[in-house]
């Protein structure tokens, strides 16, 4: 059996609650297709540790069981993001299943987990940043829509700190020129208004202009970027690009579409961006996620003391 994956063997009433929980997840809740079977892999885990201990239905979930599961993931060489995300599941689950009677109380609201080890993410410096849309810039001079469609969405990557996903379900009709602003669809179906500057501006122009009208093939709809076949472009096209442009810049960290996310977050906070702010800009629904950007800034303040204060 997969890991994850539900047993043929769970009680029919278990079978019964997932069924039910998918349907919450996935109407309800309108998360991603992606991110509810994270969720129900999780929980699938979790009935099966509860059918294994004895228990025929979720009333039989309680703070010991959870516990056990967690510790058997543990054991069983899991990563400490994996069992903290284990962790984060299940208490998801057992507060849905209090909330809709069918437990007396959440189980799980006490349920700890072990703090994931926090890694700064790979960025760019400025200087590389500038050196990347440049290039990129540099090699579209010969008027190839192609080339006029990658750095527009280099610059309006790097511009907005928006995720690859987000960027690729843009239309046309989600740029404002007037107010130099796009309009995002985020995670959880949230819209929120992100600005752009003039060079991010100037490139989307062109592309519009001149790139978009010969590549763009019937079937596209209203999709802003287009592949070579002129339907929407994908998410892999657009991780094959920025990898690809970023080998060009000597000296710049392997990065995809992510690490320009990561990138934009941090030259906004050493520019002196607030928090609050960008964490509005990109989409963070908590502010903790936002800060660890703060991390990297001081990283990379303590590496310039380092080398250049006389006694540091």
């Amino acid at each position: 059996m997969a890991d994850g994956a539900p047993d043929p063997g769970l009680p029919e009433a278990m079978v019964r609650v997932l069924a039910d929980y998918e349907r919450h997840l996935a109407v309800e809740r309108d998360l991603t297709p992606h991110t509810v079977r994270a969720y129900l892999g999780d929980v699938a885990s979790l009935l099966e540790h509860a059918r294994r201990l004895g228990h025929t239905d979720v009333g039989g979930l309680d703070l010991r069981g959870l516990r056990s599961w967690l510790a058997l993931q543990q054991t069983s060489g899991r990563s400490r993001t994996t069992v903290a995300r284990r962790a984060t599941a299940a208490r998801v689950f057992t507060a849905w299943l209090a909330r809709t009677g069918r437990i007396p109380t959440d189980v799980g609201a006490s349920l700890g987990s072990p703090r994931a080890h926090s890694t700064l993410p790979a960025v760019l410096r400025a200087d590389e940043a500038r050196d990347l849309v440049e290039a990129a810039a540099a090699l579209a001079d010969d008027g190839s829509p192609v080339g006029m469609r990658d750095v527009a969405m280099l610059e309006l990557l790097y511009a907005t700190g928006i995720r690859v996903g987000e960027l690729v379900g843009l239309d046309v009709d989600d740029v404002d020129r007037e107010r130099n602003v796009v309009r995002v669809l985020g995670k959880g179906r949230k819209e929120r208004t992100v600005p752009f500057g003039r060079p991010a501006a100037q490139a989307l122009d062109l592309w519009l202009a001149f790139g978009r009208p010969r590549l763009v093939a019937a079937g596209a709809g209203p999709a802003l970027f287009v592949g070579a076949r002129g339907r929407r472009i994908d998410q892999r096209a657009v991780r094959t690009l920025v990898h690809r442009r970023i080998a060009e810049v000597p000296g710049a960290p392997d990065i995809g579409p992510h690490g320009l996310r990561h990138t934009a977050a941090t030259h906004l906070l050493e520019g002196g961006a607030d928090l609050r702010s960008v964490q509005e800009l990109l989409g963070h629904a908590s502010l903790a996620t936002t800060q660890r950007y703060t991390h990297v800034t001081t990283d990379r303040l303590r590496r310039a003391y380092q080398q250049a204060h006389p006694r540091a």
